[in-house]
C-alpha cells in the first residue's frame, strides 16, 4: 500500500514559523544592526498569525533578541539555543506532510546550496529539534531545499530544472530518479519543471520561490520583466511562456499573475541582487511581502491583494534581506498546526 502522506501547501493552518536570528558570527556581521531591526519587524508580523520559533546561539543572544523584540509579538516567541551556520530556515527546515489529521516531517539533506557554503550545523538543525517536534520525523539522504519546490496541496509540485537537475546537489541521480524520489517522499503525483527563469545574483541556482509561487491550487504569481533593456527580460519572458503551457489537473490553464520585479537592487560593488516580490510568506491571516522602496512596490502589493483577497497584505523591508540574496520566504519555515506544543 502506498504512503498516504502528501506535502502540505503553505496555506495549511500554521501554529508556528521558524526563524534563525542573525548574529555577529554570521555573514550578517557587516549589517547586523540593520538586519536585526528587520528581523524584529518580521517576527512581529509573523506573531500576528503564529508563534515565532526563534533559533539563537546562546543565552546572551536570546536575551538580546528578547530585549529587541520587547512586547511587539502578539503570539509569544519560543526560543531554542542551537548552533547554525546561516539564517535561511526555508532551505534547511523540515517539510510537512499530512494525511487526514496526522502529520509527518521530512528532513532532507542540506549541503549549502551545492557546497557553496558551510552547512554542517544547518543540516543538523532538524534532528537537534527532534524533542520539540510533536510528530514523527523521517530523514532522507537526498539534498532538497524548501525554497526549490512549490506545492499546491493537490499533488502538484512546481520546481526548476536548473536547481534540481543542473547543480551540485545530487550529481549521481538522473532526472527520472529525482522525479520518482520527489513523488515518493513528498507524496505528490506530478512535477511541473521550469527550464527558464533566473535572477542575477541568485546563488541558489534558480530557486522557485523567487520566480513562481502557488497562491492557491489554481493561481500562480510569477516574477515578470517588461523592460527589454533589462537582462532579465528574455529569461522571464520565456518562463512566462512555459507557465502558460502548464495545466491544472482538470486540464484548464492556470490563472497567471505577473509581478514586475523591482528596480535593480545593487550591492556595495554595484552587482545586481536577486530582488523579487514573489519571495512572500503565506500565513494564516496575512501575506508578508518584501518591498524595496521603489515605484514597483505598490503595483506588486496590489497584485497580491487580488491573489489573496481574504488575507491582509503585510509589507516588510526587503533591502537588507536581499544583501544576503534572500527575502522573508527564504528566512522562514512555516510549521503546521500540531507540529509543536504551544
Amino acid at each position: 500500500m502506498s504512503d498516504p502522506f502528501q506535502m502540505l501547501p503553505e496555506w495549511a493552518e500554521q501554529s508556528a514559523v521558524m526563524l534563525a536570528w542573525p548574529h555577529e558570527r554570521s555573514d550578517w556581521k557587516p549589517w547586523l544592526t540593520d538586519i536585526e531591526q528587520d528581523y524584529v519587524a518580521l517576527a512581529s508580523a509573523i506573531a500576528d498569525s503564529a508563534n515565532p520559533l526563534i533559533l539563537c546561539r546562546d543565552h546572551h543572544h536570546q536575551a538580546r533578541i528578547e530585549q529587541l523584540i520587547g512586547d511587539c509579538c502578539q503570539h509569544p516567541p519560543q526560543f531554542y539555543i542551537r548552533s547554525y551556520n546561516d539564517t535561511w530556515c526555508r532551505d534547511f527546515g523540515p517539510l510537512a506532510l499530512g494525511h487526514r489529521n496526522d502529520l509527518v516531517l521530512m528532513d532532507f539533506r542540506f549541503n549549502g546550496w551545492g557546497d557553496k557554503y558551510n552547512a554542517e550545523l544547518d543540516n543538523a538543525i532538524n534532528s537537534s529539534l527532534k524533542a520539540v517536534w510533536q510528530v514523527p520525523m523521517r530523514s532522507v539522504d537526498f539534498e532538497l531545499e524548501g525554497g526549490s519546490i512549490e506545492c499546491d496541496g493537490l499533488g502538484t509540485l512546481l520546481t526548476t530544472e536548473h536547481c534540481l537537475l543542473d547543480s551540485n546537489r545530487n550529481q549521481h541521480f538522473d532526472r527520472n530518479t529525482i522525479e520518482h524520489l520527489i513523488k515518493d517522499k513528498l507524496g505528490v503525483s506530478r512535477v511541473l519543471w521550469l527550464s527558464a527563469g533566473a535572477l542575477l545574483g541568485d546563488d541558489t541556482d534558480s530557486h522557485i520561490d523567487n520566480l513562481a509561487r502557488f497562491c492557491d491550487p489554481r493561481t500562480i504569481a510569477f516574477a515578470s520583466c517588461n523592460n527589454p533593456e533589462d537582462p532579465h527580460f528574455p529569461h522571464l519572458q520565456e518562463m512566462e511562456r512555459q507557465l502558460k503551457k502548464f495545466r491544472q489537473l482538470d486540464g484548464s490553464p492556470y490563472i497567471l499573475v505577473p509581478i514586475e520585479i523591482p528596480e535593480p537592487q545593487l550591492d556595495e560593488s554595484g552587482q545586481r541582487l536577486p530582488g523579487s516580490y514573489v519571495n512572500f510568506l503565506i500565513l494564516n491571516q496575512q501575506i508578508i511581502v518584501p518591498v524595496f522602496g521603489c515605484e514597483q512596490d505598490e503595483a506588486a502589493l496590489n497584485s497580491l491583494r487580488r491573489c489573496f483577497p481574504d488575507k491582509k497584505i503585510r509589507p516588510v523591508r526587503g533591502n537588507n534581506l536581499i544583501r544576503q540574496f534572500g527575502g522573508p520566504h527564504c528566512a522562514t519555515m512555516q510549521l503546521p498546526k500540531g507540529v509543536i506544543a504551544l
